[in-house]
């Protein structure tokens, strides 16, 4: 069986998000069982010259719609026995920014009218094309509407959401833009006259949906999660699995990993002690391995908590003697809350904004808590790496949190994590304050800590169950 999938980013070409860990982890672990799994990309201006330069170019050629076509150039490289392509236009793709246009939707348009084009060019032929989140949303449609017309395709799609949050709109001048003397034919996509979504395209029109999570999925299909798609989402019910996300534990191995002070070797409590001192004497914190210390890698952006964080904040620097480490970017108002927090009380607090791998996995290493009060999660990463790091997350109980953070029970001695449900910052504080005195139990804290770090985040699973979903679509069952 060959898979296509096809995406807006990927590991290792580049990233910005946890999308890239699932697009570039998932094909490596599906090669293992039998699965030919490639990846297609815009080549971004972006792309790293070191990346970049393992590509080679395959050919050029003509890609678009009929009135508006352009020429591009297909690379491809291999990277862990996964082949990679990338589509290279300058106009659309040639710059630094990856998103962030004003006809951002539109390029992405072009990009999945693109990968169609690309096909016969392509090493082998899928049998399936495995199209992520909004940004190859027209993958599906134009399968069925224009390729299968004109070639009598056969290939099937998937599509997986990785979050209703982003959709994609696109404006009516941007798809006459992108199509030519073609819009005409698609306006049936525009939700309004003024405007249409990929994402609602994809989900429309793909053969099977998925969602990375298993309570993602069940979410989405009531108006609270799904919003304006609940009512499309639960007409396609039957055709929607959530499959939880897993890690890289090649990447991300904190025995091996040679951006920490000190690796996972023998105890991980002393090692977690060795990477908070350095820590907090790197970010100018009181240097303590008693002090609490909890981490933040993030976008700073509202669905994440922020609201709750800062709604909480005086008290939790009030009532604890607990050290917030926070590295991320987004609004505006949450960056200058974090910042004025650490200017007030900078032994205390220290806010990084932007991003840093480096940085990111030192914190992962030197938290003791890990805080993730996501209002929505479809799956996340981040809870995975702080408890293979061996962080305790305190989380709300959503999503993909939900699904893979399990709440310490005292009475059975099980449980990972700290959950709360209700979305206000008094359960946040209630939770975090359990936490923390859990934290002051060493036995106590090492027993969760090592329910965290020992437990199989690995993709096997997932990549089985997805196998599963390949197989009903070419007719070869369920398994």
């Amino acid at each position: 069986m060959n898979v296509l999938f096809a995406a807006s980013e990927a590991v290792p070409v580049i990233k910005t998000g946890g999308l890239a860990d699932a697009a570039g982890a998932l094909p490596k672990e599906l090669a293992s069982s039998g699965v030919r799994a490639a990846v297609i990309l815009p080549g971004y201006g972006a792309v790293s010259g070191s990346i970049r330069s393992s590509f080679r170019l395959v050919t050029e050629f003509r890609a678009g719609f009929r009135a508006a076509e352009r020429t591009c150039r297909l690379l491809e490289a291999t990277f862990e026995g996964v082949r990679y392509y990338l589509i290279e236009e300058p106009g659309y793709f040639g710059g630094q920014q990856m998103y962030g246009y004003r006809d951002t939707a539109s390029r992405f348009v072009f990009f999945s009218m693109a990968v169609l084009d690309a096909l016969p060019y392509l090493h082998v032929r899928p049998d399936i094309i495995h199209c992520h989140d909004w940004h190859t949303g027209w993958i599906p449609y134009l399968l069925k509407t224009k390729l299968c017309v004109e070639t009598n395709c056969r290939i099937r799609t998937v599509f997986t959401i990785h979050s209703l949050l982003y959709d994609g709109i696109m404006q009516t001048a941007d798809l006459k833009a992108v199509t030519g003397e073609e819009a005409e034919a698609h306006s049936r996509l525009l939700a309004t006259a003024d405007a249409g979504s990929c994402l609602r395209t994809g989900i429309r029109y793909a053969d099977k949906l998925t969602t990375v999570s298993p309570a993602y999925a069940g979410e989405i299909l009531s108006a609270e999660f799904g919003g304006a798609y609940a009512g499309l989402l639960q007409e396609r019910a039957q055709d929607l699995t959530g499959i939880v996300n897993g890690l890289d534990q090649d990447l991300f191995d904190p025995e091996h990993d040679g951006m920490l002070a000190h690796t996972f070797t023998g105890d991980i409590m002393a090692a977690k002690r060795v990477n908070k001192l350095a820590l907090q004497r790197d970010l100018g914190l009181i240097a303590s391995e008693r002090i609490p210390l909890a981490g933040i890698v993030s976008r700073l952006v509202e669905p994440k908590g922020l609201d709750l964080l800062e709604e909480a904040m005086h008290q939790i620097l009030q009532q604890t003697d607990l050290q917030i480490v926070v590295l991320g970017t987004g609004e505006r108002r949450y960056e200058e809350m974090l910042l004025r927090a650490s200017g007030l009380m900078p032994d205390r607090v220290a806010v990084r904004i932007g991003f840093d791998d480096a940085l990111a996995r030192k914190i992962y290493a030197a938290s003791d808590l890990y805080l993730m009060p996501s209002r929505v999660e479809p799956c996340g990463i981040s809870q995975l790496i702080a408890m293979r790091y061996g962080a305790v997350p305190v989380v709300r109980e959503t999503g993909g949190l939900k699904d893979t953070v399990e709440a310490y029970d005292e009475y059975t001695g099980r449980g990972r994590g700290f959950r709360f449900q209700p979305y206000q910052a008094g359960a946040f504080l209630a939770t975090l304050h359990e936490a923390l005195a859990c934290y002051r139990h060493e036995s106590l804290w090492r027993q969760i800590i090592d329910n965290g770090a020992y437990a199989d985040y690995s993709w096997s699973s997932s990549a089985r169950q997805y196998k599963a979903v390949y197989n009903t679509l070419a007719g070869n069952g369920k398994g």
